[in-house]
């Protein structure tokens, strides 16, 4: 069912600004991350730039390699 605010164990489909591109992440705990299983631990920058945000939102997220621009596009339950 769809939600309106992420938390954990929600999963979101977003896409970017700069690449265009669009992907999934389920925000889970730590020892249930898998990247390539699009499982992002609820630690992460990424992770932590998007709690609490909802549908339309766009945010801006610091990483490791820079900054990156995001816009929610639909919210779930993992």
């Amino acid at each position: 069912p769809p939600r309106s605010t992420l938390f954990p164990y929600t999963t979101l489909f977003r896409s970017s600004y700069t690449t265009n591109a669009k992907m999934s992440y389920t925000i889970v705990s730590e020892n249930e991350a898998d990247l390539r299983a699009g499982k992002i631990s609820i630690k992460t920058p990424i992770a932590q730039g998007l709690l609490g945000k909802k549908v339309g939102d766009e945010v801006e997220i610091t990483i490791p390699r820079g900054t990156i621009k995001l816009r929610i596009e639909n919210i779930s339950i993992a």
